[in-house]
């Protein structure tokens, strides 16, 4: 049998609307500033979803296409504006050490994608509220969690547990800061056990003890033996060079999830797995918009 097709934009529907009538109850416009270099290709394209996305839930999308060396003077001015309740950054921007330093210049009570230290501190400490009374939560990194969300819609795990993917395997093909590291130190947060693989090799990602902080060791498994057993494989690699995951390489009836632009999985992964994701996109812009309406919440009343 094979395996159903997961469309993000029809998942991104039914949160959009959960958006849409919160935007609605606040006392003013949200407004979203985006920050990307000249010139077209994968970012314009991405900030082209977003003004789709903010348009179809009533925020305001002020998009500014600047030279790379006024952006960083931009979001500083953005950050103590008023009037703009949130930042998104497209990447690249500076390159990949100044883009680090850029997303710690955004205010992170506007950093809609989630991604400056005091969020990852959040997340990495396994922190759920940002205030004592646990009336403010914190902000998860849009992509991520777009990740953990198809899978929901999957049927792996459910917001109602507190350790929503315990006994769930999973092997992620990614480990960087902005989606690979984090969506594996969320997914064990949650109970899951995660192998962790880029070019240096694999990590393994354990659950936390007594709602602590996740545990983080080497581990020599091998990529057909993390396959085998995992429950749900997710891949992220931006080269034609990695070998596909194939139908025989997975366990049957694992739930597939590709979020790079290339293609991770070769066309006939349908025949194995249960459930396919070949795309996310939709799904981020949306958690960027949901992150946009709880950090004024959190921060407004």
């Amino acid at each position: 049998m094979s395996a159903r097709i997961l469309d993000p934009s029809a998942v991104a529907d039914s949160y959009r609307a959960e958006i849409r009538a919160e935007v609605a109850s606040l006392p003013e416009t949200l407004t979203l500033a985006g920050f990307r270099v000249e010139g077209e290709g994968p970012t314009a394209t991405y900030a082209e979803y977003t003004r789709r996305g903010c348009e179809k839930v009533g925020i305001s999308f002020d998009q500014r296409v600047l030279p790379p060396e006024q952006i960083e003077r931009a979001v500083h001015e953005a950050g103590s504006d008023p009037m703009v309740h949130g930042i998104f950054l497209y990447y690249p921007i500076l390159g990949l050490a100044q883009d680090r330093w850029l997303r710690e210049l955004v205010d992170p009570r506007k950093d809609v994608e989630g991604l400056h230290s005091f969020w990852s501190r959040c997340l990495y400490e396994n922190r759920r509220y940002i205030d004592t009374g646990h009336t403010k939560r914190a902000v998860l990194p849009c992509t991520p969690l777009a990740v953990l969300k198809l899978l929901e819609e999957a049927g792996i795990g459910g917001s109602g547990e507190q350790n929503p993917l315990s006994g769930v395997k999973a092997c992620v093909f990614n480990r960087s800061e902005i989606v690979g590291q984090p969506l594996a130190a969320m997914m064990a947060n949650d109970g899951a056990e995660v192998t962790s693989f880029d070019i240096d090799g694999a990590l393994e990602y354990l659950p936390p003890k007594d709602r602590g902080t996740s545990e983080v060791r080497d581990t020599g498994i091998s990529r057909a033996a993390a396959l085998a057993q995992a429950d749900v494989v997710i891949t992220g690699v931006p080269s034609r060079e990695f070998p596909l995951v194939r139908p025989t390489e997975i366990k049957p009836g694992a739930v597939c999830v590709n979020f790079s632009t290339l293609k991770n999985f070769a066309d006939d992964i349908v025949d194995a797995a249960s459930v396919f994701v070949p795309r996310i996109g939709p799904m981020t812009v949306t958690m960027a918009l949901r992150n946009a309406v709880r950090l004024y919440r959190n921060w407004n009343g």
